[in-house]
């Protein structure tokens, strides 16, 4: 499972997928939110050919493939292929879904072997929709740039919202992925929720861990902001801040957020609130005891030695008072005890 990325150029390790660009377009109320990344072309990581948008005119460089349409239409392209070396390359060509990795990482979906003949293939979703025809292994000549056009057909029951998607370049066992923005047309919802907050490590070190899941149809880039209170009072949380996340409709990720400002002694709530744009917002809690537990053992001992100093002195006491007549005191005789009278109300 390769994941979307830019590779070092190090001799020696073995290629792995690529990511031309990490630009996000977002559906929001009133118009489109972009967030935009770096935009640099996917390199094979030995220098010898490029993937990526073929130029749309006399614009700029596209950075990634955007795509829309209605389902049930084919929607139409090109891939740039250079072949910046002195030899020729044979560059296979494929489509493949988009996903999120546990972390929040973006990954595409491996070839897929068909039966019989063991060629790869697009695995089932959006990177099936994806065709380059007869054009599927092209051979660029030294110092040639080739342009294959491709076709993203939209199935007539494609749900509308996004569908990640990437055109995937490969030659012997090198990779470079170019990002694909698709949308069905439709009614879009943008829905997420967090869930299972809990605390991990202490002081300067503590994090606050959780799950996001996003449950509606579009790509979101949340937004994050935790608020505290204890005992004592509101604890330093974390401003919002966006996270460095695109979340891919129907995904969940396990993400860490640093709190620098955790006590040192409290019992706290948490609450963290996260937001994305044209998603309500959505909150989850947790709550955590902070204790120094170094000073707490301390404070602890001295408490259980006072608690034997007090129990020896109890015991002492105890002994005493069960004890017989004291040492000095001589016993009286029976018969020189004084004589009892007897008190009655009669004379005599």
């Amino acid at each position: 499972m390769p994941v979307l990325h830019t590779p070092a150029h190090t001799a020696g390790r073995r290629p792995r997928t690529a990511l031309l660009a990490a630009v996000l377009l977002l559906g929001a109320a009133g118009g489109a939110a972009v967030t935009a990344a770096t935009a640099t072309a996917a390199h094979a990581d030995e220098p010898g050919w490029t993937a990526g948008p073929a130029a749309g005119g006399a614009g700029p460089a596209r950075p990634y493939f955007y795509l829309a349409g209605p389902a049930g239409t084919v929607l139409e392209d090109r891939l740039a292929l250079t072949n910046t070396s002195d030899r020729e390359h044979t560059v296979t060509l494929r489509g493949a879904d988009a996903y999120n990795t546990a972390d929040g990482a973006l990954a595409v979906s491996p070839a897929v072997p068909s039966p019989g003949d063991g060629r790869a293939t697009a695995a089932p979703g959006a990177g099936s929709w994806i065709s380059f025809g007869p054009a599927g292994t092209v051979r660029i000549p030294p110092r040639t740039r080739a342009v294959v056009p491709f076709t993203v057909t939209l199935p007539p029951a494609s749900p509308p919202g996004d569908h990640p998607a990437a055109v995937i370049a490969s030659e012997d066992g090198r990779e470079a992925g170019v990002r694909i923005h698709l949308r069905v047309g439709g009614p879009t919802l943008a829905a997420l929720t967090v869930e299972d907050v809990s605390v991990r490590g202490k002081g300067a070190r503590a994090v606050v861990a959780y799950t996001l899941v996003n449950r509606g149809n579009v790509a979101l880039v949340p937004e994050l902001a935790l608020r505290a209170e204890g005992l004592f009072g509101e604890v330093p949380g974390r401003t919002a801040r966006t996270l460095p996340v695109e979340l891919l409709p129907g995904q969940r990720v396990s993400l860490t957020e640093p709190w620098p400002g955790a006590p040192v002694l409290d019992d706290v709530d948490l609450t963290l609130t996260v937001t994305a744009p044209g998603a309500a917002p959505a909150t989850a809690g947790a709550s955590a005891w902070f204790v120094p537990w170094g000073i707490a053992a301390r404070i602890g001992a001295g408490l259980l030695a006072l608690g034997g100093v007090g129990l020896a002195a109890l015991l002492l006491v105890r002994k005493r008072r069960r004890g017989g007549p004291p040492a000095e005191e001589e016993p009286v005789p029976a018969g020189k005890r004084a004589p009892e009278h007897e008190l009655t109300g009669a004379s005599r």
